[in-house]
């Protein structure tokens, strides 16, 4: 069954997938832990600001769909949440160290280089160099069952390709020779989540600013 994420299930589940990885004493996370990761200024790529509601609904619904599990701890009462989208006994998509640093990277900050990745995914895992991430980029790129990354055409100016995720469904891209001309008006292979990320950044920036609002227009008591 092909996994679908949407934007922000993605930015949930990357925030799970890094900190399991970076925080282990604070995992599993909870929800203001979780709302404060999905929000951050850092190694985010769009920046968002969710509200604990939202972050709150988004888990409920990765829950429904068995990506998220509610762990609360011996004599909290503070739920907590990990995931269980991957590396799991019940879980279909299994990965290496240095895959899942790539794939956790692709979910927070969308497509990148093999430069990229390996300059911030090295906090994940250990690469010796480019080509052992190029290396790990072709193996989730070439999985029998179905490809987690593809290749972007390469963009003017740049020198190397940039890799996405396929998680949030496929992507149309066009042949590296033609992208340019095609698409002379946008940069090639703007993957269709992150035009989605976008928009929901805006809505979300735009609901909080009409809160601001309210509330200096509607009297206090």
């Amino acid at each position: 069954m092909r996994i679908e994420l949407a934007a922000l299930d993605a930015r949930v589940i990357g925030c799970l997938i890094e900190k399991q990885i970076t925080t282990p004493d604070q995992y599993p996370l909870s929800l203001n832990a979780l709302t404060n990761a999905c929000n951050q200024k850092s190694n985010r790529d769009p920046m968002l600001s969710l509200s604990e509601a939202e972050v709150q609904s988004l888990l409920d619904h990765l829950v429904r769909r068995h990506f998220v599990l509610e762990k609360s701890g011996f004599g909290s009462r503070v739920p907590k949440y990990q995931h269980c989208f991957c590396n799991t006994d019940h879980s279909a998509l299994q990965f290496s160290a240095q895959e899942l640093a790539i794939v956790c990277e692709l979910l927070l900050r969308g497509p990148q280089t093999p430069g990229e990745l390996r300059s911030r995914a090295a906090r994940m895992a250990e690469f010796q160099d480019v080509s052992q991430v190029e290396a790990a980029l072709e193996a989730l790129a070439s999985r029998e069952v179905e490809p987690i990354v593809i290749r972007l055409p390469r963009e003017p100016g740049r020198r190397d390709s940039r890799y996405a995720h396929l998680l949030s469904g496929p992507i149309s891209v066009l042949p590296e020779a033609a992208a340019g001309a095609a698409l002379p008006a946008e940069p090639a292979a703007l993957r269709t989540s992150e035009r989605l990320a976008a928009l929901e950044a805006e809505v979300v920036a735009l609901r909080s600013e009409l809160e601001r609002l309210r509330g200096l227009i509607e009297p206090s008591g």
